[in-house]
């Protein structure tokens, strides 16, 4: 098991722990999780993200015995017993005969693109796999073992999974969207996890009149679309530069580069707004 948390302090149900007092390792047990960006103290897009937690636990029929409130204040204890105010939260919930009851809260290692990853697009692999279940945000040590593999093997940066019936769906830790004639193109939401930064670059094209169009997304069809990019909560709005052997000239793409830049305006809003409040 490889221990994920960071930093001195933990929160277990409530209370404050060293991180030498417990032992947090990725688990196959029954259980959710949702990681949250911290920027300048702020957590990003909070709301969104504890509603998805919620879901999570609903679709499993499984309740969530804390409040918004009581998580959104953990989660702000976290960042300053830690002083850490740039960096990623984890919750973690582990089910038991009641639900959802034993729940952690720490910091884990955390990966941003560099500048250049922006400016010239990531290079990703097709892997063919489904989730038994995509809008449960669940961890499979596994799938996550076998994909790493591949990616270091092939020098790629994330893996696009395919169904089967040779269909791309998602990333293995994002989601992904595909340019044509000025559109974006997405898997239904019926087969993705329900990523918050996708749903925020959903609603804010639309409120910029850019056509965003849910659709299955054929393996044989590639070569059909002008760019592609993937989204997450660590990646933000990240070009691909080509999808196993086909190439794409995604950074320079308008409509990515606008999406790009939608997105980043919204997420400075959104902290400064919450700085002042």
């Amino acid at each position: 098991m490889v221990k994920e948390s960071i930093l001195d302090y933990v929160i277990y149900n409530s209370k404050i722990y060293s991180s030498a007092e417990i032992n947090i390792s990725k688990s196959e047990k029954k259980s959710i999780y949702e990681v949250i960006r911290i920027i300048e103290g702020i957590p990003l897009y909070l709301e969104e993200h504890i509603t998805r937690l919620r879901k999570s636990a609903q679709i499993l029929n499984e309740n969530i015995d804390k409040s918004d409130k009581e998580l959104t204040y953990e989660i702000i204890k976290l960042i300053e017993i830690n002083k850490e105010y740039n960096g990623n939260i984890k919750i973690l919930c582990i089910g038991d005969e009641e639900g959802f009851g034993n729940i952690y809260l720490y910091f884990i290692r955390s990966f941003y693109p560099s500048k250049e990853m922006y400016e010239e697009g990531i290079h990703t692999i097709l892997y063919q796999s489904e989730r038994k279940n995509p809008n449960v945000k669940t961890f499979n040590q596994h799938l996550r073992q076998m994909i790493n593999i591949e990616l270091k093997e092939q020098n790629a940066f994330e893996a696009l999974l395919v169904n089967d019936n040779n269909q791309i769906t998602e990333g293995s830790r994002s989601n992904v969207f595909f340019v044509k004639d000025e559109k974006l193109f997405t898997s239904p939401a019926n087969d993705v996890l329900l990523g918050v930064t996708r749903s925020k670059i959903m609603e804010l094209c639309k409120m910029q009149d850019i056509g965003v169009v849910q659709r299955k997304i054929a393996v044989d069809s590639l070569k059909e679309y002008d760019a592609a990019f993937i989204t997450g909560t660590s990646i933000n709005v990240l070009p691909i530069k080509s999808i196993g052997n086909i190439s794409f000239n995604s950074s320079k793409n308008d409509i990515i580069i606008k999406v790009m830049g939608i997105y980043e305006r919204d997420k400075t809003d959104y902290i400064k707004k919450r700085k002042n409040i």
